[in-house]
């Protein structure tokens, strides 16, 4: 079973539903057991960074997330959780990924909404996506580039598309919403 991590932020029915398009049973939870014995953990995430980390810390499931062994899937704010800190609300964050998380320049129109294509570096997660193929961003904060990032992107400025760390994997981009390159990437992530 796939659980999706229920935070109070995020598009849980959205990624729901694409899981289950790709014939796989998933269940929205923030119950510790059931995401300890899940599969597979995706973090989706739409909102703003200090909220969410509070909702996660209050029930402890900071901690739990960074003690999972299984494959998760961090989703836009999810990815940006996964680092070490947000300026969003000047924000700690959980640490996976050794990365800053900043707001775009003032001179960029913000947020960064549409579709984008990206650099990749060799990656489980985005195996066979090309450099032709446009994904969907809206984020108006960003991971900054680190040994961990696996694709890059380019608005105004070089930033973290996608990140790996061990069983972490992380996108800044909606694969949830970005059609059928999306649909490969959550296929990949599901048969990791």
């Amino acid at each position: 079973m796939i659980a999706i991590l229920k935070y109070n932020a995020g598009n849980t029915t959205s990624v729901k539903n694409a899981v289950e398009r790709l014939g796989y049973s998933c269940v929205v939870t923030d119950d510790p057991q059931v995401l300890q014995k899940a599969a597979k953990v995706i973090f989706p995430g739409v909102g703003e960074a200090s909220t969410a980390m509070r909702y996660l810390k209050k029930r402890e499931l900071d901690i739990l997330i960074q003690s999972l062994k299984q494959p998760v899937l961090g989703i836009c704010l999810g990815l940006q959780l996964l680092c070490k800190h947000s300026e969003e609300n000047d924000t700690s964050c959980i640490g996976v990924f050794d990365a800053e998380v900043k707001r775009f320049p003032n001179e960029l129109i913000v947020p960064h909404m549409g579709w984008n294509v990206l650099e990749v570096k060799e990656s489980k997660l985005l195996k066979g996506i090309s450099v032709v193929d446009d994904v969907y961003f809206v984020h108006s904060y960003y991971a900054e580039v680190s040994k961990d990032t696996k694709a890059i992107c380019n608005y105004g400025i070089d930033f973290s598309a996608a990140m790996q760390k061990d069983n972490f994997y992380a996108t800044q981009f909606h694969p949830e919403k970005s059609a059928g390159i999306g649909e490969q990437i959550l296929k990949n992530f599901l048969e990791i």
